[in-house]
């Protein structure tokens, strides 16, 4: 949760952090793990401060995005099964939507697990997937920010804070997914065709 006065430039960091994940996210993936980490640090320390002052929030939001770009990025490999957990757990709560209601954890914690295994095993393509689709899912909650500045403060009523839900605050439709699969498959052809191969033989 972030305060609305800051709404705009957290909008354009998320899009331009985005664009570049999903479009150049495994040759810049030390860059984008401390994107990412800042803004989840970032997200989390201010929902442990809750709806005090916005300089505390702003604050406290600047200190965890900085700790958590630092865990993330110190931490190279554990980052890697940290993204295909998360793209796991991701996809067992998507698929679940149509049921309804949350997934069983074990079902979340069997996905995430299996989703850390693979992309140790198959790092190229699964941070390749992994960031486009990631980063795409920004794009559009960035945009969605800077677009729906007003339906943002009326989803916060009288909270002075910008809620990061895209499900919920975001543009409602199917046209929301579909732009997502799209953006990400064409980040996902961009990404194996400029260099990826080059940048796969120097890490080795």
């Amino acid at each position: 949760m972030l305060p609305l006065s800051v709404q705009v430039p957290a909008a354009i960091v998320m899009l331009a952090g985005g664009a570049v994940a999903c479009f150049a996210g495994y040759r810049l993936f030390r860059l984008v793990l401390g994107v990412y980490g800042f803004i989840l640090g970032a997200l989390m320390a201010s929902s442990f401060v809750g709806t005090g002052e916005t300089w505390t929030i702003v604050l406290a939001a600047l200190a965890g995005g900085a700790v958590g770009a630092f865990v993330l990025v110190a931490g190279y490999f554990v980052g890697v099964a940290l993204v295909g957990a998360g793209l796991g757990a991701f996809v067992v709560n998507l698929a679940w939507k149509p049921f309804g209601g949350e997934p069983h954890w074990a079902a979340v914690l069997v996905c995430a697990a299996l989703g850390a295994i693979g992309a140790m095993a198959f790092q190229r393509y699964v941070i390749i997937t992994a960031t486009a689709f990631g980063g795409a899912w920004t794009m559009l909650v960035g945009a969605a920010a800077l677009m729906l500045g007003k339906g943002a403060r009326a989803a916060s009523a009288g909270a002075d804070v910008w809620v990061v839900y895209p499900g919920s605050a975001g543009p409602p439709g199917i046209w929301v997914y579909v732009a997502w699969v799209a953006i990400a498959l064409t980040g996902v052809y961009v990404q194996l065709h400029t260099g990826g191969k080059k940048n796969k033989s120097k890490r080795k």
